[in-house]
């Protein structure tokens, strides 16, 4: 029991000043494009863990564990750290690297469009980033990329905790399934996925006015409520803007087409009405 609750100790220990860095100022796991970066926050998550391990099992070792001698011995606390976990950490990195390779190397082509999200009042980035494509919406690799990895990390630190004398926990063989697959899915996912159009803040003015950031707007038609609009682009930003008729008045969806590609649906809502100082 001691050794558990000192475990948990060294855990907050570490993982709690990396998460307030990162909640504070997220840019270390954030990618080219601004937003959180799903396979770094995980090979970062992994590397903290495996670090935690390590620390525990050496002061268990010094402390309780006789010295040197703990450590010696075929089925010593460290024997699957070659074997077990250092593959186990490496996944998450060959993820992070190919995923930012095959990113890099599409945006450079054209073939893929990042355009940086909307800032945020405080500087932090939403978490719910981690799950979601470039416009907002839930992406299904990257949901089960996280969850399973998540689910995976638990079974690791409670397996730990209920017998930290015992070393680096043994590890079933079908654990590869909840970390190799998903990483190989999110990867594949990352080249297959089309480089669509991406709205990430529409908004029309009192004058009606329609404004429209994103990026991949190559040629773009741009349609509100199904009904077409001729746009402008401004050729430094990519921004379009485009003259509503009378009839259209948030809220209303927006939807852009660019090289026979289209958007996700962006819902514009209406501006909410500011209280007006009383004369």
């Amino acid at each position: 029991m001691t050794s558990a609750l000192f475990a948990l100790a060294l855990l907050a220990a570490l993982a709690g000043p990396v998460a307030l860095r990162l909640y504070r100022s997220p840019g270390f796991v954030t990618g080219r494009d601004g937003r959180l970066s799903t396979s770094t926050t995980l090979a970062l998550a992994w590397t903290v863990i495996l670090v935690w391990l390590l620390l525990t099992i050496l002061g268990y070792g010094i402390t309780a564990g006789g010295g040197t001698g703990y450590f010696r011995g075929e089925h010593g606390p460290l024997a699957s750290l070659t074997s077990v976990y250092l593959p186990l950490l490496g996944g998450p990195y060959v993820a992070l690297i190919a995923a930012k390779t095959v990113v890099g190397i599409r945006v450079e082509h054209g073939t893929l469009a990042k355009p940086a999200p909307k800032p945020t009042a405080t500087g932090r980035r939403p978490l719910r980033e981690l799950i979601a494509n470039d416009s907002g919406r839930t992406d299904l690799m990257d949901l089960q990329y996280v969850a399973l990895s998540a689910v995976t990390m638990l079974y690791v630190v409670l397996f730990f905790l209920s017998d930290v004398g015992g070393g680096l926990p043994e590890l079933p063989g079908e654990i590869w399934a909840l970390t190799g697959a998903p990483a190989v899915a999110y990867l594949v996912n990352k080249i297959a996925t089309r480089g669509n159009p991406v709205i990430t803040h529409a908004a029309a003015n009192a004058d009606g006015v329609l404004t429209v950031e994103g990026g991949g707007f190559t040629d773009p038609r741009l349609t509100v409520d199904d009904t077409p609009l001729p746009a402008v682009q401004d050729p430094a930003t990519g921004t379009l803007t485009a003259t509503l008729p009378p009839e259209l008045k948030p809220p209303f969806t927006v939807v852009v087409t660019a090289r026979g590609l289209r958007s996700d649906p962006y819902r514009c809502e209406a501006a909410p009405l500011t209280a007006q100082p009383a004369g």
